[in-house]
This record gives C-alpha cells, sequence and structure tokens, in this order.
C-alpha cells in the first residue's frame, strides 16, 4: 500500500529540481527528513523479542514532527497525559478561524498569521467570558490546538481549536465556579470582538493594507459546541497534534504522474476520491509545514505550567465542588490511560533495543552481554 513517504519520494524529486532554492529551507528539510524515514537511510536500529528472541531490523525514524511514520507514539502519549489533566467537569470546543480572503495571506506570512489567531482568539475567550456573570471575576484555563486543514487535506484553511472546561476558579472565594453544561457564551459577541482583535493585530504588522476591506463588513464565524467530559475531543484532536493533513490510511494509489486520496466532505460520513498530479500533491503536503519552533499547542491560564495557580489546586477545587470525599477522588486519579507499548510482530512479546547505528553505519549503542552473578 502507498504511503505519504513514498508518495514524497516519488514526486518530491522533481518539486526540487523545478523550483530548487525557490522552496523555503524548513520545506526542503522536512522533504529529506520524511523521503529518509525507515528506509535505512538514516541508520538502523537492531530490536530483540524477549519471548521468542526473534530479531527485527529496522531503519531509523527522522523524528520530524511533519512525518506520518514518527509521531504515532507522540500522539499517544500526548493523548495520555492530556487524560490524566483532563478535569471532571463539561467542556466546551470554541473553534476562530479566518474568512476565505485572508488565508493567501496568511499563507504568506504563517507565523505571524497563526500566532494571531492564537492570540485574538484567546483573548476573545478570556475578555468575552469575563464580562459575564456567571464567570464574573474568574481565571480561566483551557489549551489551543492549531489546524491547517479542512476535511480535504490538499485545502488550505488555518484554524484553532480551544478546549474549554466549563468554568473558572474564582480567586475571592478559593472555589469553583461552573458555567451552565449547554451553554458557554452568545455566539455573535465572540464573532464581533475576535474580529476587531484580528482587524487590530494586522495593522500592528502593517499588513492590513494587503486585505479587502470587504472582509471586515462580513459576519466573521466563532464556533462554539458543548463537548460532554472532553474526551471524546481530545481523542479526535490527538491525530492532528503530531501530524500534518494526509495520513497513511488516505493514499488509495501513487503512479508516476498522480497521487489518489480519500476525504470525507463536511456534513456527510461518504467519503470520496480525489485525484491530483505528484506536483499539486508535493505542494498541498507542504503548505501545512509550520515555521520553524512554532508551538501548534498552546495552554492559558492555570492550564498553563507557568502560571501561580497550579492545575492540582483547581482539581480539588472540582472535587469540593462536586462533593467527592478524598477516597472517591484518589480513585479518579489512578485511571490508567498509559499509551501501549511496542510489541514483538511474530508472538506479541515485548521488544528491547540491541544496536543502534546512525546514517554512516557507526554504532552509537549496543547492548552489551548480561554481567555474570558475583559468586
Amino acid at each position: 500500500m502507498p504511503t505519504a513517504a513514498s508518495c514524497l519520494r516519488q514526486h518530491a524529486p522533481a518539486l526540487l529540481q523545478a523550483f530548487g532554492n525557490r522552496v523555503p529551507l524548513p520545506m526542503r528539510i522536512v522533504l529529506d527528513a520524511i523521503t529518509r524515514c525507515r528506509t535505512g537511510a538514516l541508520g538502523r536500529v537492531l530490536i530483540e523479542c524477549e519471548r521468542c528472541q526473534a530479531k527485527h531490523l529496522i531503519g531509523r525514524s527522522c523524528g520530524n514532527r511533519h512525518c506520518p511514520n514518527c509521531q504515532k507514539h507522540k500522539t499517544q502519549s500526548w493523548l495520555a497525559k492530556q487524560s490524566e489533566r483532563l478535569l471532571p467537569v463539561h467542556h466546551f470546543l470554541v473553534t476562530f478561524t479566518v474568512p476565505e480572503e485572508l488565508r493567501s495571506l496568511l499563507r504568506g506570512h504563517r507565523r505571524e498569521g497563526y500566532t494571531a489567531i492564537f492570540d485574538c482568539g484567546s483573548d476573545t475567550i478570556r475578555d468575552v467570558a469575563g464580562a459575564m456573570r456567571s464567570l464574573a471575576g474568574c481565571q480561566l484555563g483551557f489549551f489551543g490546538v492549531l489546524h491547517t486543514w479542512g476535511r480535504d487535506p490538499m485545502v488550505y484553511h488555518p484554524h484553532v481549536h480551544f478546549v474549554v472546561p466549563g468554568g473558572g476558579v474564582n480567586e475571592t472565594e478559593g472555589c469553583w465556579q461552573a458555567t451552565a453544561e449547554n451553554f458557554f457564551m452568545h455566539h455573535g459577541t465572540p464573532c464581533r470582538v475576535y474580529k476587531e482583535k484580528f482587524k487590530t493585530r494586522l495593522e500592528e504588522l502593517e499588513l492590513l493594507d494587503q486585505v479587502d476591506p470587504k472582509v471586515w463588513r462580513k459576519k466573521w464565524n466563532v464556533d462554539i459546541k458543548p463537548v460532554g467530559n472532553g474526551q471524546a475531543v481530545l481523542k479526535y484532536l490527538a491525530p492532528y497534534v503530531y501530524r500534518v493533513a494526509i495520513s497513511d490510511n488516505r493514499i488509495v494509489s501513487c503512479t508516476e504522474d498522480s497521487v489518489t486520496y480519500r476525504y470525507t466532505p463536511s456534513g456527510t460520513k461518504r467519503s470520496k476520491r480525489r485525484t491530483v498530479s505528484g506536483l499539486d500533491f508535493t505542494l498541498g503536503f507542504l503548505q501545512h509545514v509550520l515555521p520553524r519552533g512554532f508551538q501548534k499547542v498552546r495552554y492559558y491560564g492555570w492550564m498553563s505550567p507557568n502560571h501561580r495557580i497550579r492545575i492540582e489546586e483547581v482539581r480539588w477545587m472540582v472535587w469540593l465542588f462536586l462533593g467527592w470525599t478524598f477516597t472517591l477522588a484518589m480513585l479518579a486519579r489512578k485511571e490508567s490511560h498509559s499509551p501501549p507499548a511496542s510489541r514483538c510482530t511474530d508472538c506479541g512479546g515485548p521488544l528491547s533495543v540491541i544496536k543502534i547505528t546512525d546514517r554512516n553505519h557507526r554504532v552509537i549503542y549496543s547492548r552489551g552481554p548480561p554481567l555474570e552473578k558475583a559468586s
């Protein structure tokens, strides 16, 4: 079966030959890493099953955050960590995007544009929530995840999903203050506030003159929906945290000239197939490469590790609000969300690393013989 990496191995050289140094260096680095990943070009890893002693030689992973092959374990680890941090309260998913007319501007100024969505969206949540009676005087805690694609991975659609617990910390009373389970804020207010904040940010960046004035006269959309305890939305977001738009299971075929992939249009559950040229596939993939060092997951308020209020304190406030006893609370904390360990493909036994070599075949790690027991 074709993979995203195999498609790029076939079609990326033509792109690099056609455009050369006009392809930004960060994108060339991503292509180089993904096309070499697990091929042996980056070195090899020799692993052994502790049960059946079968040995497996595999190519080293590139570790690039845009690689569909390398991020599965990180995805599971992130999901496990966030599940442990999840508070036992109702949550909301608040999504901020930009009108289609602004997408080309953001594509040309990715770092500034993506940061603007994060900053303007998070400020809108805090400002609007702070003006509500149910959350007046409360400190909020939430996090946001950047996506740059929609249902069709070849379409550029930058937006940020914010996962917001339904309540906040009332610092005056030192307690948890909850919102209604099915209502967070009126839809029209954040739409207006977010649009004005984004306009101000573009003016500060001296990019406002590149925007059609009609954009500011149209209605912007901010999607707000209740998502229950938040576990389902974490599972939805996790696969997008450590990979780019096109995953291996979407690829249908790859030929010398084209790539065919599946996608599910919005509003339907039936998937469609789309065929694009190899060049368009590579360009479509690269448009989702993030600026170097850019953080696509950001934490705010008491969810930030540097905030004066620790999330453990917030958890105790929630337990007290719910009327849970100490014993029930501790039982809830002991629930395990650990990611599954790697297993032998022959017998399912645990695996251990014997040797690792680099791209020049030099041994950089070797497990020595077991120590003899002292007599």
